[in-house]
């Protein structure tokens, strides 16, 4: 059995305990560029075993929400070196979520009003919150393959990006229907090419992204992100066992520093994909009925069963600083505020106390 607090190496990562932060849109990017704020945010996590990044664009066209932010100028790079070394001084270590929306974007978003790409020009059906209001996403425009070629070079680019930015790694997306799930997915790619069809088509997008940013930075700096069978972004799966068992199989060769999994599905999917899943898992574990979202005693049991190298956890982690801490201590835990999930000041963001002061950063001298 593995314990919450037993040091683990995931490639070059050498974690001090299995807490991992999960992901978290937190939509205060203005202007694409994350700042002093977000580098308060982050520094006050840095005793989880690893922080994965908010979702980070690789592209202007692979946005899909206002506010967030990229890794594709010189500017965003600077920007974000200003939060890799804060969490740095503070001890901790940080991976940048690189991803690529697809259709889950609007031409508001982009300088010359583009359409989103995607695998096959099928609309999400979803919306997108803009400060004048919701937008319905459009059809998309279906990627020639020297669009996919370009999206592929685009990863690569973040990729070396993050490492200049300072970065420990990357965890390359390909979950929560984001342009690399919607490859996967039959529901979404209905291609013809060498790109759809078939199972070994659809993964095969996903397959050349990790071998590219793989020999781009490293395998050993390298996690990747999936969701078996999630139906947010108006995804569907009609083959989700034999697609993932597929695609895992497909990397398994390539030693990557980890393989995240969103747990969705019952654990049946989890522990098919830990046997054919031969290096680390970070396991994002699925709430219960009555505990959610996901809590520590939901992480220890995917960890007490195996199915899991380390937890990753994430309004718990949004709402206590210093989770680890309350977890050794056995609580008491913050109640996150879902006003102030997205965007905003540092309300719900900095402010959230800790046990050494838990008075509000406002109240702080």
């Amino acid at each position: 059995m593995n314990d919450f607090f037993e040091p683990l190496t995931l490639g070059k990562l050498e974690l001090p305990h299995r807490l991992v932060m999960a992901p978290m849109t937190r939509s205060r990017a203005y202007g694409g560029l994350v700042d002093r704020s977000t580098a308060a945010y982050y520094a006050q996590r840095a005793s989880a075993g690893l922080i994965i990044t908010e979702a980070v664009q690789v592209s202007e066209i692979g946005q899909g929400y206002i506010q967030t932010p990229g890794l594709h100028t010189a500017r965003q790079v600077g920007a974000w070196r200003t939060v890799t070394d804060a969490v740095h001084a503070a001890g901790g270590r940080i991976v940048a979520q690189l991803v690529h929306c697809g259709r889950i974007g609007h031409p508001s978003l982009y300088g010359d009003h583009a359409l989103p790409l995607a695998p096959s020009p099928i609309p999400s059906g979803e919306r997108l919150f803009t400060p004048d209001g919701l937008l319905e996403h459009p059809v998309p425009k279906e990627m020639t393959t020297a669009d996919i070629a370009a999206t592929i070079d685009d990863f690569v680019t973040a990729a070396r990006n993050a490492v200049e930015a300072g970065f420990d790694g990357v965890e390359l997306h390909a979950a929560n229907g984001f342009l690399l799930h919607q490859f996967l997915a039959d529901s979404t790619n209905r291609r013809t090419d060498g790109y759809g069809g078939s199972v070994a088509g659809r993964i095969r997008l996903t397959e050349e992204v990790v071998a590219a940013v793989a020999q781009a930075v490293g395998p050993e700096r390298v996690g990747l992100r999936i969701s078996p069978g999630i139906t947010f972004n108006g995804m569907a799966e009609g083959d989700t066992p034999e697609l993932y068992r597929a695609l895992v199989r497909a990397l398994a060769p390539t030693p990557l520093a980890y393989l995240h999994v969103f747990e969705i599905l019952t654990r049946d999917v989890t522990r098919m994909i830990r046997r054919e899943w031969p290096g680390g898992l970070v396991l994002c574990p699925h709430p219960t009925a009555d505990s959610f979202p996901a809590t520590p005693e939901t992480g220890r049991e995917a960890l007490a069963e195996g199915v899991a190298d380390a937890v990753a956890l994430g309004t718990m982690w949004l709402a206590n600083p210093d989770l680890d801490a309350r977890i050794r201590a056995g609580g008491p835990y913050n109640e996150p505020d879902p006003d102030t999930f997205y965007g905003g000041d540092h309300r719900g963001y900095t402010d959230y106390a800790t046990l050494d002061d838990p008075r509000p950063a406002e109240a702080r001298p």
